[in-house]
């Protein structure tokens, strides 16, 4: 690969390992499961390269980190959006419709932010980014990172865990390299 000019930057943006406890989590700090080893040497892989490593201060995003053995720059900007009351015990998340991208990225759910204030916090931060940086972050975090070269149209991204999104920036703007990367599923040997 060739040097990055002084504004350039590649953003290798890997979800966290899936949540131990399937669920809306939102800013709840919840616990990963970084049990699939082929998927975190896989996710390690992907990352290696990077001059630079931030990431969600998460528990899971923490826990991804310790399971790939990562040291990164934590960022509170990285946080998953806020659904407040959405992500209380119980809580049924309301069917909001067909709605355009652009009406369902200022959707506030009580007590919580909204897709288009989540990405106002994220995106200043991925803005310094800086040659090749590794981020541990959340499926909203990829999303508004996809915004920056999208718009509201992000919310229509699948973002597993542990998939690799892939950003870069010249002095053109933003574009997007790949969205939603998994590790390879290995066949297994079907018995007699």
């Amino acid at each position: 690969m060739s040097p990055l000019p002084d504004a350039a930057a590649r953003l290798l943006i890997l979800r966290h390992a899936p949540l131990a406890r399937p669920g809306l989590a939102g800013r709840r700090d919840v616990e990963a499961d970084c049990s699939d080893g082929a998927a975190l040497d896989w996710a390690r892989t992907a990352l290696d390269g990077a001059g630079t490593h931030w990431s969600s201060p998460a528990l899971r995003c923490r826990q991804t980190c310790a399971a790939l053995g990562l040291a990164p720059e934590w960022h509170a900007d990285l946080w998953e959006q806020d659904f407040g009351a959405w992500e209380e015990p119980g809580a049924i998340v309301p069917d909001l419709g067909p709605l355009p991208p652009e009406q369902l990225a200022r959707q506030r759910p009580p007590g919580g932010e909204s897709f288009l204030d989540m990405a106002a916090r994220v995106q200043p931060l991925l803005d310094r980014a800086r040659g090749t940086v590794a981020i541990v972050a959340h499926a909203g975090t990829v999303r508004a990172a996809l915004a920056l070269a999208v718009g509201p149209a992000a919310l229509s991204f699948s973002v597993a865990p542990l998939s690799l999104t892939i950003l870069s920036r010249s002095p053109a703007g933003w574009a997007v390299e790949a969205v939603n990367r998994v590790a390879p599923q290995v066949a297994r040997p079907v018995a007699p």
